[in-house]
């Protein structure tokens, strides 16, 4: 199975992970061979920069997981152009038949991440080679920092395809099918490590894009609530013991309390197609994780630093300040934007309305057109309509989107540690509406529905919703993923959309069947996928 590993016997060529500071501005050094590698705290240094690197390039290729789980969700549809391939509806229809010849849809990302992870064992089991000196901090931080990464690419696949590989050394063996319980294990105890031994210290705007505390104790939230949800468990596993719902908790009111993290005013500020000229910035104190992008990606391997995937969102062939054109993917749900409440300030701030911003949009060449489109992520241009991308000096603007992948939001905080029981959990629900919805605010009671609603809105398009479908049960996602004649235009001609939600899959993605014939038989494809 040596494809879905990227075996690196150098480890040089790190590649950069750009932002706005020296640590995340480092560019590659020369190559070093492995035995003169990990050897003091310079090799460390860089070799965690590979490891960051690995995370950046997770979505280097289509369909990148922001994008795929948005058309997963009641979010959106496939969209692309008219004339595309039906990729795209696969994936939305949870159906093999739609196009059978891609299989290996998720194949460029199944490699990406076990190249990511590949880097992050690489680097832990090299720790006790290199001389750190007497600074044991640094070195728990960067373990942490490994770590981390490690777990959130585990977090991905496993809740992309169930059982996978699950590899804790860097090896090109041809390994089984991991139970689901043990991945979450390492998960567990990889983000309890970075929770405990990363450095407390308030939010800093200028380690924007670096792992902290407060990310660790957030992503540990995050995926108690799927794995127990999603498995029926009442606690998540570690290899040493497990995380209960109390402790969970506690992570998310330490990084409420403490971490300096908070909303902000203004929720149309934290989107730059929403706001423009008082857009927050990266770096913002409601940002407690993101991954970072600039336009200087260009078509080498070694330099993808751009946000490949965000161009998919935008309008097909269409250039009109502040949007800049796009592919035409993952077409906004009208049952989405109806969902939002009048004054509720999401709504333009998370979708472009066509006719409600009165944008000449020529929607002949778009499949499934809603007239509706999303705006948090999104291609720009400038007043001139040329891209921002390109404006700035990037190469082409489908591979120079800079645009941040925020993973972690405070809000997102707020409404996890009031799901998880806390004594302001109602105070937290209020701060999330009450910033959204400004003078038509009025309180209403927390419970399950009014929380999962509320979720719905206020992440839209970040990566939440179809896990939060999937973790509260099959029932409760094939009724909202089911679809019966819905309207649509494709082409300019009006057509229907449906979708019947694979249960049988139980919301599963197919395993790319390469790898699958290249296991000897050790991967088996997921149920509904066969």
């Amino acid at each position: 199975m040596k494809s879905y590993i990227k075996i690196i016997l150098i480890t040089a060529v790190l590649g950069t992970l750009s932002a706005c500071n020296d640590f995340l501005e480092t560019e590659p050094l020369d190559e070093r061979i492995e035995k003169n590698f990990y050897q003091n705290t310079d090799d460390a240094y860089e070799a965690m920069i590979g490891c960051y690197d690995g995370l950046q390039k997770v979505w280097a290729t289509f369909p990148g997981f922001p994008l795929a789980t948005s058309i997963l969700s009641d979010n959106c549809y496939g969209g692309t152009g008219n004339a595309d391939g039906f990729a795209y509806q696969m994936l939305d229809e949870f159906d093999p038949n739609v196009a059978p010849s891609e299989g290996n849809f998720f194949q460029p990302n199944w490699k990406a991440y076990y190249s990511a992870i590949y880097y992050c064992n690489k680097f832990l089991t090299k720790m006790d080679d290199i001389d750190w000196g007497t600074d044991e901090e640094l070195r728990n931080q960067y373990e942490s920092e490994a770590r981390f990464i490690r777990a959130f690419c585990y977090f991905d696949l496993v809740r992309l395809f169930g059982h996978i590989p699950l590899l804790e050394v860097p090896t090109a063996e041809i390994v089984p099918m991991a139970d689901p319980e043990d991945v979450y294990a390492l998960i567990g105890s990889d983000l309890e490590f970075a929770a405990n031994n990363l450095p407390a210290d308030a939010w800093d705007p200028t380690e924007d894009g670096r792992v902290t505390k407060w990310a660790a104790e957030s992503l540990m939230g995050r995926v108690f609530l799927y794995y127990t949800g999603y498995y029926n468990q009442s606690a998540l596993p570690t290899q040493e013991g497990s995380i209960s719902q109390s402790d969970a908790l506690a992570y998310l009111e330490d990084v409420i309390n403490n971490s300096g993290h908070g909303l902000l005013e203004d929720y149309s500020t934290l989107w730059p197609a929403a706001s423009e000229e008082d857009y927050a910035g990266e770096g913002n104190k409601e940002t407690v994780f993101a991954i970072k992008y600039t336009y200087t990606s260009s078509y080498t391997p070694s330099n993808t630093d751009g946000n490949h995937w965000l161009v998919m969102y935008g309008m097909r062939s269409f250039d009109h300040h502040p949007y800049g054109q796009g592919w035409g993917g993952a077409t906004v749900t009208p049952d989405l934007y109806n969902a939002f409440p009048d004054g509720d300030s999401r709504r333009f701030a998370s979708i472009t309305s066509v006719a409600g911003e009165n944008l000449p949009y020529d929607f002949s060449g778009q499949r499934e057109y809603t007239g509706y489109f999303v705006k948090k992520y999104t291609p720009m241009t400038n007043e001139d309509n040329v891209s921002t991308a390109e404006a700035l000096g990037g190469v082409n603007f489908q591979i120079g989107q800079y645009q941040d992948f925020v993973s972690i939001r405070f809000a997102d905080v707020l409404l996890m540690a009031a799901e998880l029981g806390s004594g302001n959990a109602q105070e937290y629900f209020n701060m999330v509406r009450e910033r959204a919805l400004g003078d038509e605010y009025t309180e209403i009671p927390l419970n399950h529905e009014n929380l999962m609603e509320e979720r719905r809105l206020e992440l839209a398009f970040e990566g939440i919703r179809y896990w939060d479908l999937l973790r509260q049960g099959m029932d409760v996602a094939a009724a909202a993923l089911n679809t019966n004649n819905a309207p649509v235009l494709n082409g300019g001609a009006e057509a229907t959309k449906n979708i019947t939600f694979n249960e049988a899959s139980r919301g599963l993605q197919q395993i790319p069947i390469n790898e699958i014939l290249i296991s000897n038989g050790l991967l088996q494809q997921n149920t509904g996928w066969e």
